[in-house]
């Protein structure tokens, strides 16, 4: 059911006096685009006229098939709190469409839309709640992030050493303001590391949330004085940055993650998503961990998950079913970070999930000891296989992929390859500082 009809629109615009609307887009990187409209172009954007060069953004199209246009979410709309109450502004998440009115194929958004509908086929609808980390730092007289933190505060810290404590009320005030239920906000472990957690929506709203969530975190940031990344992991030594993915699916209005007379209280479908999940995590990686530097954070040792197992008791697996049960009963992935396309990581993972449904899957036994204080000997023995240890690794698995084909679609799948290619080629070429600290005084 919708919110809002183009009349709605209109009439809100005009009542609140709002001068300029964005019309938002996320490219198959997830970098959020946008291009912004003046009021009176407003019904021309209501009536899906609004059109742009998809051959200036990464990954679209080529220049002879340049022209695309912009299909407005209306139930999306939204005044950005946060700009001047004079000619205020809004948004509008769009859709990506060709000029004949077929949905362009690498649109993120529209990639997850297909998998959802495959999911609406088999009775399944999905719910997903994010855990998003983000560093606060310290910028220069340029306005330019440096590589200090704003504060020392560990996990849980209050102020006067959490100097955070401030910036995530502002962030939360606007995003509640813009419709956002915020469940917990916090100092995470690591010195200038915050969280703040919404609460779970069905996997479309969810990942415009995601990227809503950032755009208004380092907005927000700004006007504080102080820079807000994403970067997985932009310190040697202290934990990185995730986004950790809470996963449930419904069936006839309920829980289909639910069984209560199971021993973990999880259904059939609960273990075949999770394996599922197992069974292709290695393939989706370059997507849930898109950088080169996504696996500086993916080592042993920082609280991240480089193992491929399960648990419903303990946080060192990949996978981890929270105590929760009845309607809260969930899975949660923890390898994805905050870098990541959330409509690509999410069509993934629900692709993942439906291959275990469908081929009716089984996970290996829980792992309930301390994987990572674990022998290689001992993991071996349990199975217990790791994730990529490099971009250029996952992009080796991705290549190997029916399912992230199959799910992407040639056009995102090669593209995308493509990118994180050059992304590889470019790094591994150059000297690093470590190179020169450790190779130039011996040699």
């Amino acid at each position: 059911m919708t919110k809002y009809s183009k009349e709605d629109i209109l009439k809100l615009v005009e009542e609140n006096g709002v001068k300029f609307i964005r019309l938002q887009f996320t490219d198959i990187f997830g970098a959020l685009k946008n291009v912004a409209i003046t009021d009176k172009q407003l019904n021309k954007a209501l009536n899906n006229e609004m059109m742009f060069d998809g051959s200036s953004i990464s990954g679209f199209v080529r220049i002879e098939e340049s022209d695309m246009f912009l299909r407005p979410n209306l139930d999306s709309f939204v005044i950005f709190p946060w700009r001047p109450q004079q000619g205020k502004v809004a948004r509008l998440i769009c859709d990506i469409y060709r000029p004949e009115g077929t949905p362009f194929e690498g649109d993120p958004r529209n990639i997850l839309k297909r998998v959802l509908k495959e999911a609406e086929k088999l009775g399944y609808s999905m719910n997903v709640g994010p855990e998003c980390e983000f560093f606060l730092l310290n910028t220069d007289e340029y306005g330019q992030p440096i590589l200090k933190t704003q504060d020392n505060a560990g996990y849980f810290d209050l102020s006067p050493v959490d100097a955070g404590e401030n910036i995530r009320r502002d962030i939360t005030l606007v995003l509640e303001d813009m419709g956002f239920e915020i469940e917990a906000s916090h100092h995470e472990v690591a010195a200038g590391q915050n969280e703040i957690d919404f609460k779970y929506e069905d996997a479309l709203t969810t990942a415009d949330n995601i990227m809503t969530f950032k755009l208004v975190v380092k907005s927000i940031a700004q006007r504080h004085g102080v820079y807000a990344t994403f970067m997985p992991k932009p310190f040697f030594g202290i934990n990185g940055s995730g986004m950790h993915i809470n996963m449930s699916l419904n069936k006839d209005g309920k829980n289909a993650f639910v069984d209560e007379n199971d021993r973990l209280g999880l259904s059939k479908t609960a273990y075949s998503f999770i394996a599922g999940l197992i069974k292709n995590i290695k393939g989706i990686s370059a997507i849930t961990n898109p950088l080169v530097n996504s696996y500086k954070r993916l080592v042993p040792g920082y609280e991240a998950p480089v193992y491929i197992a399960w648990s419903a008791k303990n946080r060192s697996p990949l996978i981890r079913v929270p105590a929760t049960r009845g309607n809260g009963t969930r899975v949660e992935l923890r390898c994805p970070d905050p870098s990541a396309n959330p409509y690509l990581v999410l069509a993934c993972l629900l692709a993942a999930g439906l291959d275990g449904i469908k081929n009716n899957l089984l996970p290996p036994e829980s792992v309930e000891k301390n994987i990572f204080k674990m022998s290689i000997d001992e993991r071996d023995a349990e199975g217990i296989e790791s994730l990529p240890g490099s971009l250029e690794e996952a992009i080796r698995y991705m290549e190997e992929s029916e399912l992230v084909k199959e799910t992407l679609g040639e056009h995102t799948f090669n593209n995308y390859i493509k990118a994180k290619k050059a992304e590889w080629d470019e790094y591994r070429s150059k000297v690093h500082k470590w190179e020169i600290d450790n190779y130039l005084n011996q040699f």
